[in-house]
């Protein structure tokens, strides 16, 4: 058995080695043998994570990948065999049509591009029907109860608005507009009981959004949601009650955090579920929408909370591991509830809980490639103050202090969104360079994170958004009063927005770092805002400036870090997908050209078949024995 393994991870491991040839590897030296054979158990690790419940039976749709990519497979027992259902070179995720298992809905692009196309898998024969026209970018919405209809937005119509239509997915001919829109932030959360109306909110920005009840036969649309003038207030994941005379749906207004909210429709009133002192991040209806179970951001860990809507009573709920929870679904025809959970000591798996029982059970267990997980280290929360004494909380793991005695180098990374938050979930390849190079890596949620309230998600927007790279600048402090860290030998690391803060980085504290990864980050944000994807740009100007006007025009051409790449010489890896339609890859490209003009060593990496990120497993793979040579090199000499 010990000799299969090794042979299997020999043979992965040989692989990874390889470049594949829809790589673009420009100064990126192949990776030597002996690292590849080390890394390739950490390679090894899988997940999985709930899609949903068979309608009749209790079986489970999970995602999770044994080839290249992400697919949608079938667990018919806790512990069972996962099938594989599709096969494609792109991820895969969809769910079951309500009331009808021989029918799932899925959705993918080609390449990376986020143009998704909704297709129907008859599941008997495995026949899959293409539903949108091969082209345009296609979101699913919500389901009518009986499963007739489905409801996504689409920008057909439009390359920069996001119009919601209707679907019969027994016929596909059937699709049409029912609410055509300005802005690419539309979508719709739920159908009314006897699917004439729909309940349909308007993204404005990450603080910003409206809320409207939709009369699908006359396009009458009505706002369930005024506000005072100037006033931004957001609202999430709305959904009928059982009678359509309430609505459920989590908002800031009033608060600075995310609550759960019941408003009665007939007289606008409202109510608190549940006052929570953290967001809550998700909730879902159980199927007669009696019970109602939510998910509690504590920190960037999740704590599930279960209500029966007919007392008010809360009821039992399994005792998790400090993690993230996703994909929350309840069984339609029994009490279970499912979910997925990841921890520090646990790639995402997939549970189910039944409340009267009060029994947990686990229904998959995923690999981590023949690696112990309990070696893993937990994240340490850390708090600092930053330049104007606001608190900035982190993510520290540290390696063990037996094996790696002394002050330890550390990899600052930082998340993207900027709507984002770095939360305890697994962290998958990052523990090869914890436990075998004793590498300490801290996750910051610098002010413009969700998670902490709509004050801090809102504390970089505009004129103010180098205040959060100024944050960076407080933690490399932080990490110069800890004993074990070696402030000598600090590198970061990010994507998208964390790219960008990479790069002002290694403008405004170059002397202190000793080499950045940028992965699909933003170099010049007038370049970015200008072919960004158009249903995009409307959005992205709420955050970081609107272009357009003077003023802001130049102060973002001030800050951007292309305008400013002659102030460091540190060594630099610009990682770029061809067909990101968020971060086009022209702004890695551009950094590069600047950065090796100025003499500073530099590694570019471009995968000709992916978008915003690398999602297809070869590449990963590649892109992570590339970035673990780069920290040897750079970081660890």
């Amino acid at each position: 058995m010990r000799y299969i393994l090794a042979l299997a991870l020999l043979v992965a491991a040989t692989a990874a080695a390889e470049v594949p040839s829809n790589l673009v590897v420009d100064g990126v030296p192949d990776p030597a043998p002996a690292l590849v054979e080390r890394v390739a158990p950490y390679l090894e690790a899988r997940s999985a994570s709930l899609l949903d419940w068979n309608p009749d039976r209790q079986e489970m749709l999970i995602s999770t990948r044994f080839g290249d990519a992400a697919q949608i497979h079938v667990v018919k027992m806790a512990g069972g065999a996962r099938k594989q259902l599709t096969f494609y070179a792109e991820p895969v995720r969809g769910g079951f049509r309500p009331h009808h298992a021989d029918t799932i809905l899925f959705a993918k692009d080609t390449g990376g591009n986020e143009q998704f196309q909704l297709y129907r898998m008859d599941v008997p024969t495995g026949e899959v029907t293409l539903l949108t026209d091969g082209k345009s970018r296609n979101l699913p919405g919500s389901w009518s109860r009986d499963g007739k209809w489905l409801a996504y937005g689409s920008n057909q119509r439009s390359a920069k608005d996001i119009d919601l239509w209707v679907i019969d997915l027994s016929d596909p001919k059937s699709a049409r507009i029912v609410l055509q829109n300005e802005g690419g932030g539309w979508s719709a959360t739920d159908f009314s009981a006897d699917g004439k109306k729909m309940l349909v909110i308007n993204r404005v920005s990450a603080t910003d959004s409206n809320l409207y009840l939709l009369d699908i036969a006359s396009g009458t649309k009505t706002l369930l949601t005024p506000k005072k003038e100037g006033e931004e207030v957001s609202y999430s994941g709305a959904n009928f009650s059982a009678d359509d005379s309430e609505i459920f749906f989590t908002t800031d207004q009033g608060s600075e955090f995310r609550q759960l909210v019941r408003m009665n429709l007939a007289k606008g009133t409202r109510t608190v579920v549940a006052k929570e002192p953290w967001d809550v991040s998700d909730f879902e209806l159980s199927e007669n929408r009696k019970l109602l179970v939510y998910a509690i951001n504590e920190n960037g860990a999740d704590a599930l909370r279960l209500v029966d809507l007919s007392t008010g009573k809360s009821l039992a709920t399994p005792k998790l591991p400090l993690g993230v929870i996703g994909g929350i679904r309840w069984h339609p025809k029994t009490d279970l509830l499912g979910f997925s959970l990841a921890s520090a000591k646990s790639p995402s798996d997939v549970y189910s809980w039944d409340y009267r029982k009060k029994e947990l059970v686990r229904w998959t267990e995923s690999e981590t490639g023949g690696l112990n997980p309990d070696r893993n280290a937990e994240p340490e929360r850390i708090t600092f103050a930053s330049f104007d004494g606001t608190k900035i909380s982190a993510l520290l793991y540290r390696p063990d202090a037996k094996k790696f005695p002394g002050k330890r180098p550390v990899i600052v990374n930082i998340h993207g969104g900027p709507e984002g938050q770095s939360r305890a979930g697994f962290i998958g390849r990052t523990n090869y360079w914890i436990n075998e190079l004793g590498i300490a890596v801290v996750f910051p949620n610098v002010r413009g994170s969700t998670g902490y309230g709509k004050t801090y998600l809102a504390a970089d927007n505009g004129f103010k958004r180098e205040d959060s790279v100024k944050d960076i600048g407080a933690l490399l402090d932080w990490i110069g009063n800890d004993d074990a860290l070696d402030a000598n030998r600090v590198a970061v690391y990010g994507g998208s927005y964390g790219g960008y803060m990479v790069l002002a980085s290694m403008v405004h504290f170059h002397e202190r770092l000793r080499a950045a990864v940028d992965v699909v980050g933003i170099s010049n944000f007038l370049t970015f805002l200008k072919n960004t994807s158009g249903y995009r740009v409307d959005l992205r100007r709420v955050e970081y400036g609107d272009e357009r006007d003077e003023a802001m025009r130049a102060h973002l051409e001030k800050i951007s870090p292309m305008n400013s790449s002659t102030k460091s010489d540190k060594p630099r890896f610009v990682v770029e997908g061809f067909t990101d339609p968020r971060v086009p890859w022209t702004e890695g490209e551009q950094m590069v050209k600047s950065v090796r003009g100025n003499g500073a060593p530099v590694w570019f990496l471009m995968a000709k078949d992916e978008g915003h990120g690398f999602a297809k497993r070869k590449n990963q793979d590649f892109q992570f024995l590339a970035m673990t040579t780069f920290w040897q090199q750079f970081l660890l000499q």
